[in-house]
């Protein structure tokens, strides 16, 4: 590799390398680290469509402070580390796409060029539109979840193919990487006074720098993908939950449910006590949940355990007119659910689907792990079902609404709920067929009960991260 105008000793050489590689390291960090604190560059990059005007500001944020890296790097003996254009272009091509990346690499160029290595601007321009044609073809989620961890993306990728063969974009993306990286190692060495890149004669050297790129690249998104895209998932998150806990509340105790529930209360407690006695008691259990706070996430046995409580009292209140069945695996009963996750739409099938027909019938809840290791749950009843367009409104508009949708916020929060929580790997259906009834299918992953505290953990994070905000804004 070529240093200085001076030759120096290989094992000099390639020590400066290795020490180079590991400030590399430290720059990606604190790049990635100032720009997270900063709202604009925040609220650009979580922006799903953006317009020109608001792609170049998030161009200039992002490159902006690394051009002068690359002055640094031309001007400073033996300080290398400074330059990440060519891990920059990566970023800016997953990110915005090849057009923004091909201007932002040229722009990162321009002080290579006026130094005489005329092949910088070229090789920008090329890493650009190769990254950015593979991200047009790749799930966002497969972008943000890239791993800076090299060995554990190739254990995670081997032991996911042992078990289910399949095409991996993250491995493809970390190939794409190494094999452009040793490419310009290799063009440092042919042109070097043309083009700079740390490049070693020692293959193992040579391995180190080709494993650096991926991580360089790897540390930015995963810095963004937890302090930006989930801190806002969590204030989404915290929102909708707390809009459910409202819409229960709301729904349990208005005076028409305290009025009916009450009202079979008093007609029991002279002929069947004991039966009174139970019902006061689960009454008390619904109304001490939606008081309480709760988690983000419980046990499906815990949210089943509620279910219960809401549906004896409903099947006390319809008699012979409402069945309950219930077909859950023992299995997923420690698999944890986001909270309040069922009770509407129970409530919906009995309410707009049960209710209506004169014979009353029967809701069924269902749950089972799924051969790809998902969480399936379904609701289904035998009621009037709806319509082919009331379905299909259902799952294409905002919020879901209609006679046989139900109304109030409660179906939409489990739907938004569900897609801020999980994101692509959630599917939400309904399945409905006029007077057969209707059955809505909920597919997420598998979680255990320990993600809970995680759950909780976020939360404090997201507080702590608040006042660090709060702080910086004061200062």
């Amino acid at each position: 590799m070529l240093l200085s105008a001076h030759p120096q000793p290989a094992p000099i050489k390639n020590t400066l390398v290795l020490i180079t590689l590991l400030v590399e390291l430290g720059v990606a960090a604190s790049y990635a680290a100032a720009l997270a604190r900063s709202n604009t560059f925040k609220s650009l990059l979580l922006r799903s469509h953006r317009s020109p005007r608001q792609t170049i500001a998030l161009l200039a944020i992002m490159c902006l402070p690394l051009v002068p890296g690359v002055w640094i790097r031309i001007r400073v003996p033996n300080f290398y580390a400074a330059d990440l254009s060519f891990e920059a272009t990566i970023l800016m091509a997953l990110l915005l796409g090849p057009g923004p990346a091909m201007l932002g690499g040229a722009l990162l160029a321009l002080p290579a060029v006026s130094h005489g290595e005329y092949w910088a601007i070229v090789v920008n321009l090329a890493v650009a539109a190769v990254i950015g044609i593979y991200a047009r073809f790749t799930e966002a989620e497969d972008i943000w979840s890239f791993s800076p961890m090299i060995d554990l993306s190739l254990y995670q990728w081997v032991k996911r193919n042992l078990r289910r063969p399949h095409f991996d974009r993250q491995i493809m993306l970390l190939v794409l990487i190494t094999a452009m990286q040793f490419a310009t190692s290799m063009l440092s060495r042919a042109y070097p006074r043309r083009y700079f890149e740390l490049h070693s004669t020692y293959w193992l050297v040579e391995l180190a720098i080709c494993a650096c790129a991926s991580v360089v690249v790897g540390i930015p998104l995963k810095i963004w993908n937890v302090s930006v895209r989930i801190e806002r998932r969590l204030e989404e998150q915290s929102r909708l939950l707390m809009e459910a806990r409202l819409d229960a509340l709301q729904r349990q105790i208005n005076p028409h449910f305290l009025f009916n529930t009450l009202n079979s209360i008093a007609s029991l407690v002279r002929s069947q006590p004991e039966l009174a006695r139970e019902m006061i008691v689960k009454l008390a259990n619904i109304l001490r949940v939606l008081l309480k706070n709760r988690d983000a996430f419980v046990p499906l046995e815990e949210e089943l355990a509620f279910t219960d409580d809401y549906l004896d009292i409903e099947v006390v209140r319809f008699g012979e007119k409402l069945r309950v069945v219930k077909e859950i695996a023992e299995d997923t009963l420690p698999i944890v659910v986001p909270s309040m996750l069922l009770q509407p739409l129970i409530e919906n099938s009995i309410k707009h689907g049960l209710e209506p027909r004169i014979g009353g019938g029967t809701v069924t809840l269902r749950s089972r792990i799924l051969s790809d290791d998902r969480l399936l749950i379904e609701i289904e009843d035998d009621g009037i079902g709806m319509e082919a367009e009331a379905t299909a409104g259902v799952l294409s508009e905002a919020s879901w609404t209609g006679s046989a949708a139900g109304n109030g916020i409660g179906m939409r929060n489990v739907r938004e709920r569900m897609q801020v929580l999980y994101g692509s790997q959630a599917e939400v259906e309904i399945v409905s067929r006029p007077g057969r009834g209707t059955k809505i299918t909920l597919v997420m992953p598998v979680l255990d009960a320990g993600a809970a505290p995680f759950a909780r953990l976020g939360e404090a994070l997201q507080a702590t991260w608040a006042d660090v905000s709060r702080a910086l804004m004061r200062e």
